[in-house]
């Protein structure tokens, strides 16, 4: 197969002048191509697995042979993944007495990349960012980093309404162990679009961290126009958009525009973002279910339409029990609970706990999938 002549290839190009000049001392030994058997051990899909045969080990990890990456994509209709293709909302875990509870935080973190997501988003709204506090986060981060190594890219929260409070929380995210920082629109003050782009660009200037820039104007209250979004894709740290607007149509036109990725915020319109070209999805129904949602995203990536469709189908009863009615953070934390992954479904006020008769329902949806 054609994968087979990387190794050759690289034996000739290490004896002439790379691309764009430099020494063929600087091309690595074909022996540290990364394997595509290995990968397939632990079930990467084909996409990733064509990315690993143009990619190479230099220092502590992979890097994209110099060109390769770029006929591959060519090739290959799988758009670009800076952060990944199936990222978990991850909650907060909490103890009864609401403290945070770090030995169940990183169960689920575990969980969550077993069963096929590639991102952990830590401390954004449904981990109840606005009740936790920055030790917390930071003690969050390193647990979780702890405990998937590098596994899974790290994206954290700097959401706040206070420019200056948000520029906190994204440096030290940064410091505790953060990959990548999400970034919303000010919620409640309702800014101007002027003042929309300096809050999120002040973050964005405060840490070397790749941006993904959140616009869920049904929360914070305020739209981020295009011309704001085109004006923040100018930074070269911003890289991606979360849009739980419900408008594919306006993100496919905006995708197209600004070059970024977009990754889908609604788990009801996965399916319809990532035949639009969306890079991936951020889920809160993962929690109960990742490994659905990783089948249906290979199933887009391999073409397969009807399979991805079916699977799609037959995710939506979990996405209404847990989405349905509007408290994803409280629903994930109980199904999560009956699953036995963390030890209490507390959360902190003003979030409440759903009655017996909500729990009920919810056991039901999670057998009817076969979840318990």
């Amino acid at each position: 197969m054609w994968q087979d002549l990387i190794a050759p290839t690289l034996l000739f190009l290490r004896w002439i002048r790379p691309l764009g000049g430099g020494s063929r001392d600087r091309w690595p030994d074909p022996a540290h191509v990364v394997g595509a058997a290995r990968l397939r051990a632990h079930g990467a899909s084909d996409a990733t697995r064509v990315r690993a045969w143009c990619s190479v080990h230099v220092g502590d990890g992979a890097r994209p042979l110099r060109g390769a990456v770029r006929i591959m994509e060519r090739m290959s209709n799988i758009p670009a993944r800076r952060f990944g293709s199936l990222a978990a909302a991850m909650v907060t875990p909490m103890t009864d007495t609401g403290e945070i509870d770090l030995p169940s935080a990183q169960r689920l973190a575990i969980k969550l990349v077993d069963e096929g997501c590639d991102t952990i988003l830590l401390s954004g709204t449904t981990g109840e960012s606005p009740t936790t506090h920055q030790p917390e986060k930071n003690d969050l981060t390193d647990a979780v980093r702890e405990a998937v190594g590098d596994r899974a890219f790290i994206l954290c929260g700097a959401c706040s309404n206070d420019t200056a409070h948000a520029v906190r929380i994204g440096v030290a995210s940064q410091e505790a162990g953060a990959e990548g920082l999400l970034i919303n629109a000010p919620y409640y003050n309702r800014p101007s679009q002027e003042g929309v782009y300096r809050h999120i660009n002040a973050v964005v200037e405060a840490t070397d961290l790749p941006v993904m820039v959140y616009d869920i104007p049904g929360r914070t209250g305020v739209k981020i126009t295009e011309e704001t979004l085109a004006r923040l894709a100018e930074n070269p740290r911003v890289k991606a958009v979360k849009d739980a607007t419900g408008d594919v149509e306006q993100g496919f036109r905006r995708m197209e525009s600004t070059g970024l990725e977009y990754y889908s915020g609604d788990d009801g319109l996965n399916f319809a973002w990532l035949t639009h070209g969306a890079s991936g999805v951020i889920s809160v129904a993962a929690h109960a279910d990742a490994h659905s949602w990783r089948q249906m995203i290979d199933a887009v990536d391999a073409g397969d339409l009807a399979s991805a469709r079916t699977l799609a189908r037959s995710l939506r009863p979990l996405v209404h029990a847990i989405m349905g009615g509007g408290q994803g953070a409280v629903m994930a934390k109980y199904a999560l609970w009956l699953q036995g992954v963390i030890d209490s479904p507390a959360v902190r006020l003003p979030m409440v706990g759903i009655s017996d008769d909500e729990v009920s329902a919810l056991r039901r949806a999670l057998c009817a999938a076969g979840l318990l």
